[in-house]
């Protein structure tokens, strides 16, 4: 029942929104400017930035520090595997903002690269001549929507957020990620709740190796830690939301949120 009354909320906010915003790039990039988000909760985002700090020390650092030292094609095969994954989040969130054609060619990718490409491992689609691979998430829907971004949050082991984000990441866990419904909710014959959460691991390990060196240094550079990063993921989603091919200093990797909602 929760799940109809959400889904029917995130239509109502849809249409709603769309009369508001429609498709004004400038509106969107207005509510979505990092300047502008505020860090309501700092306090206590602080507190919870402190502790992912103290798990990632203890946790993913080292593992990553081992996964670094795999293989090139163990660590192509894993993000390969990942990104496929992620097409199961992307497909509905394109359609959502009405990109047709892209949820097309993902759905191309996603079967070619699930079949041809063994489970995603290799990028077929790629060789093929299928277009670049780019994230969707519920939270970049509502953004283009016209949902503003709310306030700045840390969330525990997640890392950074904003309400808006939060809220889309929800939405995955009450039915909008297939992946978490054949796995966590219906444990098929094939999957189940062990698959999903070793795949979020995975892609945090996974993360943390590919922006290893940049961390560390923005980490040993920045004046407060807590604000760069912060900065640097509003930076991040602002231009993910828009589309854009600009590059962010300090971040080489697809998606800040590998680790929380794909």
């Amino acid at each position: 029942m929760f799940k109809k009354y959400l889904a029917i909320l995130v239509a109502v906010i849809g249409l709603t929104s769309s009369a508001i915003a429609g498709s004004d790039g400038e509106l969107i990039l207005k509510k979505n400017n990092p300047s502008e988000v505020k860090d309501c909760f700092e306090g206590l985002n602080r507190a919870t930035f402190a502790f992912n700090q103290a798990l990632d020390k203890v946790i993913f650092k080292p593992v990553a520090t081992v996964y670094r030292v795999l293989p090139s094609p163990v660590k192509s095969g894993v993000s390969n595997s990942l990104d496929n994954l992620s097409n199961v989040v992307t497909i509905p969130n394109n359609i959502l903002q009405g990109e047709f054609k892209k949820a097309g060619v993902n759905t191309g990718r996603f079967v070619i690269n699930t079949t041809i490409g063994i489970l995603g491992l290799f990028d077929v689609a790629e060789k093929i001549g299928f277009s670049e691979y780019e994230k969707e998430d519920y939270g970049q829907s509502f953004a283009k929507m016209g949902v503003g971004p709310g306030c700045y949050l840390v969330l525990p082991v997640l890392g950074p957020s904003t309400v808006r984000d939060t809220a889309g990441s929800l939405v995955n866990f009450v039915g909008g990620d297939p992946w978490y419904n054949v796995t966590v909710k219906n444990e098929t014959q094939h999957f189940d709740d062990v698959h999903y959460y070793s795949s979020k691991v995975i892609g945090g390990v996974d993360f943390r190796a590919k922006n290893y060196d940049e961390i560390e240094n923005l980490n040993k550079n920045s004046i407060d830690f807590y604000s760069s990063v912060k900065s640097l993921y509003l930076q991040d989603r602002q231009q993910k939301i828009l589309n854009s091919k600009k590059i962010i200093n300090t971040q080489n990797d697809s998606d800040w949120e590998e680790i929380d909602t794909q």
